[in-house]
């Protein structure tokens, strides 16, 4: 197994589990447990929410999300990982 598979394949699972937090997240959001209390609930909101702030900001920056009840910031997040930043990263590293 060559290095650059290795990185490629360490970064895969990297960007997998960070999309699998963000569900979570989402679903500790849907069932209201998205308390500081709880450790597994205070893990996946510390890990995820550097993530999502950016995202966060942008939707409520706009005259659409502003206005909006839902926080589509995970959607948009697991969007952008997926099918910009992911593909991006695993070129680079190819190339190297």
């Amino acid at each position: 197994m060559t290095t650059n598979y290795a990185l490629v394949l360490t970064l895969n699972y990297f960007f997998e589990i960070v999309n699998w937090l963000i569900l979570i997240r989402v679903v500790l959001s849907l069932l209201r447990m998205e308390n500081m209390s709880n450790p597994i609930s205070r893990f996946v909101i510390t890990v995820t929410e550097p993530i999502l702030d950016p995202f966060r900001r942008l939707q409520f920056k706009s005259s659409i999300g502003r206005s909006m009840m839902i926080d589509f910031s995970p959607i948009l997040a697991m969007l952008v990982i997926q099918y910009i930043i992911r593909p991006i990263i695993i070129n680079i590293v190819s190339l190297i």
